[in-house]
């Protein structure tokens, strides 16, 4: 029998960047993928365990601009 091989396909190319939590102030790195765009979505806070929405945002040349940390209640 043979093999099939996987296709290899790029992974996506993942920046660290510092928040500080709503909830609890303390500061952590959260993984952002900036390769989709402008983003949002909930997190939980390592330290607090609360979650946070996160909102990425991008320049028009992909470059992030800011990652804002609000509280999701």
């Amino acid at each position: 029998t043979r093999c099939r091989r996987r296709a290899h396909h790029a992974a996506p190319m993942l920046d660290s960047l510092a928040v500080h939590c709503p909830y609890c102030g303390e500061r952590f790195d959260a993984l952002v993928d900036a390769s989709a765009g402008d983003a949002a979505y909930v997190e939980d806070c390592p330290v607090c365990c609360r979650p946070l929405e996160l909102r990425l945002q991008l320049d028009e040349a992909g470059q992030i601009l800011a990652l804002h940390a609000t509280r999701d209640d």
